[in-house]
This record gives structure tokens, C-alpha cells and sequence, in this order.
């Protein structure tokens, strides 16, 4: 899997309150934004790892999980404050199996330092591939 530079480093990450813990090997230099609605309204800054570089270090009974559409992602919440850290899925586009982790709950990286890349899955362009500015919600 490609990652946007040599920066791949151990990273600690969490929900707002701590009962899910996780580490992730990950280049967060760099992340994705989509504008469907899902992200858009949950503020999602991705970035993508094979599943060996992510660990999760608390119990996953602490997670509640939703699926939806082609059940591409399962995404999990903390159950008790319920932030989204990050989503499990399979796509071949992907190279198979991934963890898709949310860089805004990585404990040291500030999001304001992440160069992001734009998708546009509002209205399933995947093939359009990203950019470097937002896609419009609203078609023209």
C-alpha cells in the first residue's frame, strides 16, 4: 500500500475518553477527506494501513460498530463517548484487507499538520480518484 512519504512512524491514538485505546504504524503526513455523507458528518481525516500496522490495545467489547451499503467498512465507535477512530474493511482497490484510522484521534499528531487529499464518494466518482481541494456536496 502506497503511503504519501517516508514518514511511517508508531503513533498512539484514542477516543475522547480513553476506554479504546489504539497504535498504529502509519504515515500521518498525510490523509483523505471524503465528502459522502457518512464523513462529512463525521468529520473523518483518513489515512490507510495494512491491518498488521494496526493494534488495538483495549477491549473490542468497548466498541459499538455500524455497517452500511455494500459493507465494504465496518466502522467503530467508542460505546461510552462515541468517537469513531477507525473502520475495518476489504478492497481489492486497497490491496485487500485494511484499517482505515481517523488521524484526528491519534494522541500526537495536530490535524493541521496533515496534507490531505479529497474524494468524492457523495456521488460514487471514486474513479475520479482524489484531489487537492473539496469536492462539491451538491452537483451542479
Amino acid at each position: 500500500m502506497a503511503q504519501a512519504s517516508n514518514e511511517r512512524r508508531k503513533h498512539s491514538g484514542s477516543c475522547h475518553c480513553k476506554n479504546n485505546r489504539f497504535e498504529v504504524e502509519i504515515d500521518a503526513t498525510h490523509g483523505s477527506m471524503c465528502n459522502c455523507s457518512i464523513c462529512q458528518k463525521g468529520v473523518e481525516l483518513v489515512g490507510v494501513v495494512k491491518t498488521e500496522a494496526f493494534r488495538l490495545l483495549t477491549p473490542e467489547s468497548n466498541l459499538s460498530s455500524y455497517e452500511w451499503g455494500p459493507k465494504i467498512s465496518k466502522r467503530y465507535f467508542c460505546k461510552t463517548c462515541g468517537v469513531h477512530c477507525f473502520a475495518r474493511g476489504h478492497l481489492e482497490e486497497l490491496g485487500g484487507d485494511y484499517v482505515s484510522v481517523n488521524l484526528n484521534a491519534l494522541d500526537d499528531v495536530d490535524p493541521i499538520d496533515v496534507s490531505v487529499t479529497y474524494w468524492d464518494g457523495r456521488h460514487n466518482n471514486w474513479r475520479a480518484g482524489s484531489r487537492d481541494r473539496r469536492w462539491p456536496i451538491f452537483a451542479n
